[in-house]
């Protein structure tokens, strides 16, 4: 179809969307689709290897052998990916990510041990309409939340000092806070994460357009977890 300049002005006299701006909103609409596909196929990868490791004994133990170097695997993956991410192809940025969704799934097995099943899906269940719920506010408002970023940051870097403060002091009040914390941090970040992706769709920067993505899957994928997990702390029945 032609682009008629003169309707382009029309529109924007009556304060209609251009054919511009509903083609720039359609493209990131696409890719938000693909980075959301890509963060669910994770996410499942992920129960499903938590859930087969939890149920059978051998395995578990297994991973409990391994569950230091299993962490710092993980750590190692998303740092290597974070560096090259847009250097590398889509193919290659699948297979880290669900390498990376794979060992996460390993390590989150001993939530089974550690919480009632109900309680499980329940903060799995609070996890997903307040993600969806986020994501949905960081897609339709028109607010900038790019001056959130400073603060989400210097709240996370607090959760992770407190974090490894708690390793020693093993305060279940400070433990409590810190998780209230970390669900007010990681519920921003969802948001603010959500807009963010959608303003790079275009990027240049990446080679591949399916890394670019999976880049973004991975982000938000990291937010839903951390979500889950410290909801699962605050309101889960030990078992």
């Amino acid at each position: 179809m032609a682009f008629d300049p003169q309707q382009s002005s029309h529109q924007q006299q009556f304060g209609l969307p251009s054919a511009a701006s509903l083609l720039a909103e359609e493209s990131a609409s696409a890719y938000m689709a693909k980075v959301y596909r890509w963060m669910v196929a994770g996410l499942s990868l992920t129960a499903v290897t938590a859930w087969f490791v939890a149920s059978n004994q051998q395995a578990f133990s297994l991973v409990q052998g391994l569950f230091l170097p299993l962490i710092i695997a993980e750590l190692a993956v998303v740092f290597v990916f974070s560096m090259i991410a847009p250097r590398i192809s889509g193919t290659v940025a699948a297979a880290m990510f669900m390498g990376y969704s794979f060992l996460s799934g390993l390590t989150l097995s001993a939530i089974f041990f550690v919480y009632k099943l109900g309680s499980i899906s329940t903060a799995f269940f609070i996890t997903a309409a307040m993600f969806g719920a986020l994501s949905v506010y960081g897609t339709v408002t028109k607010k900038d939340l790019s001056s959130w970023g400073t603060f989400l940051f210097m709240g996370l870097i607090g959760v992770v000092v407190a974090s490894v403060v708690n390793l020693f002091l093993r305060s279940d009040f400070l433990g409590f806070v810190m998780s209230c914390a970390a669900v007010v941090v990681f519920a921003g970040l969802t948001a603010y994460d959500t807009q963010k992706l959608r303003q790079m769709h275009a990027s240049s920067g990446y080679s591949s357009a399916g890394s670019l993505a999976i880049n973004g899957a991975l982000v938000l994928y990291l937010d839903f977890i951390n979500l889950f997990l410290n909801i699962l702390r605050l309101f889960g029945s030990r078992r």
